[in-house]
């Protein structure tokens, strides 16, 4: 008998769907998931940005507003998707459900390569499934990875800004106090250079939904020796308003 995460139905619909629940609106199809919460906050009341609220996504964790946000002269939809695979999926759900159909995501990640400096950039080509989500929209299978159309956006970006980064391998999981020694050699063997929570869930409902999304990480906490090193990653004050930028404009290559 299989496990319960295996039983994958196929029918595409399903008795809640996002467009029960929201109707379209008027905003850019181009949309940036930015986890950087303080980085939104500065754009927003930033009085040379120009922004608007132009919707919110209600959960229990309260409302989250949904930006436009002008970038020279071009608008590009701004949301925070919250946190962990369930949450980022189901806001990623809502904004496809309002009208958008091209993402960029960009957040931080540790690192299973202590090579890789703090602030350094990792476009991520696949993910591997170590979370629940995606087996709610896509068939079991190790990996799943991102839009070539997305990663080509991001690159063309990267390479326009002469900013360095990597590509490669990505491990998702929903523990993260259980990122063990046993599992981060595993995945480093395996060819992960970060670890993260959200990667896999999107790259699995951007596939259903038939939406175009990738993501840029920037390489955060260091868990590949015996000790974790935080490498205060959460304060990289210019990396984080950096890489927002850069992502939106690689949405708006799409």
């Amino acid at each position: 008998m299989d496990y319960p995460i295996l039983e994958f139905d196929s029918s595409r619909e399903a008795i809640i769907e996002p467009h029960h629940l929201i109707s379209r609106i008027d905003l850019p199809q181009q949309c940036v998931l930015c986890f950087f919460n303080e980085v939104i906050g500065q754009v927003d009341a930033s009085e040379t940005i120009r922004t608007e609220i132009v919707h919110h996504i209600g959960s229990e964790i309260g409302k989250v507003p949904v930006y436009v946000v002008d970038y020279q002269g071009q608008p590009c939809t701004v949301v925070h998707p919250g946190v962990g695979a369930p949450l980022a999926a189901a806001f990623l759900e809502e904004m496809i459900a309002l009208g958008c159909t091209k993402f960029i995501a960009c957040g931080g990640a540790g690192v299973l390569n202590g090579d890789l400096v703090v602030g350094h950039l990792v476009v991520p080509t696949s993910a591997v499934r170590d979370e629940g989500t995606s087996y709610h929209y896509l068939p079991a299978g190790r990996e799943v990875g991102p839009s070539p159309e997305g990663i080509a956006a991001i690159e063309a970006t990267l390479s326009a800004h002469q900013a360095p980064y990597v590509t490669g391998k990505t491990w998702t999981t929903d523990a993260i106090y259980r990122e063990t020694p046993a599992r981060m050699a595993r995945r480093r063997n395996e060819g992960c250079l970060t670890v993260e929570m959200e990667a896999a869930a999107f790259f699995a409902v951007a596939q259903f939904r038939g939406v175009t999304f990738a993501q840029i990480l920037y390489s955060g906490d260091d868990l590949s020796g015996p000790e974790w090193g935080s490498r205060n990653w959460g304060k990289q004050t210019s990396t984080r308003q950096n890489l927002f930028w850069l992502s939106v404009e690689a949405a708006l290559r799409l």
